[in-house]
């Protein structure tokens, strides 16, 4: 079993080694995040669907995606701790997933990408409490 296998604690707060994290299957990066809320009583609507937006959030800073780097960069420095940070921007992909899946009209993948990225780059601390009521 490689040292990822072991890996079965989360926490947002603070960056999973990036190899350990990606060699992770998707089921036990789920299962790790799940549990850290469950742990720790943080509870949100969808339990599911908050752990897969902070699955996708940490691949794509595992991953080296420019705007989410960019934007957790930015959003610690504004006073948002790393896990509020991951919350801002998953709300964000929730908001353009949502309107993807409820469109009438099929959603062109690379107008979606490119509207993401740029929602995701002017994403700052203060739009994001202003949006979601997060202090």
């Amino acid at each position: 079993m490689s040292p990822a296998k072991h890996l079965t604690t989360y926490n947002p707060d603070a960056s999973p080694d990036v190899a350990s994290w990606l060699a992770l299957p998707e089921a036990q990066r789920l299962h790790a995040v799940t549990h850290f809320h469950s742990v720790h009583k943080e509870r949100a609507g969808g339990q599911k669907a908050h752990a897969a937006l902070h699955v996708i959030v940490e691949n794509q800073i595992a991953t080296g995606f420019g705007p989410t780097v960019q934007a957790m960069q930015r959003l610690q420095a504004q006073g948002l701790r790393r896990h509020e940070a991951i919350h801002a921007v998953g709300s964000v992909l929730a908001e353009h997933m949502h309107r993807a899946l409820t469109a009438t009209a099929a959603t062109d993948p690379s107008a979606l990408q490119s509207a993401i990225n740029r929602d995701i780059s002017a994403l700052s601390a203060a739009s994001w409490r202003a949006d979601y009521g997060e202090r």
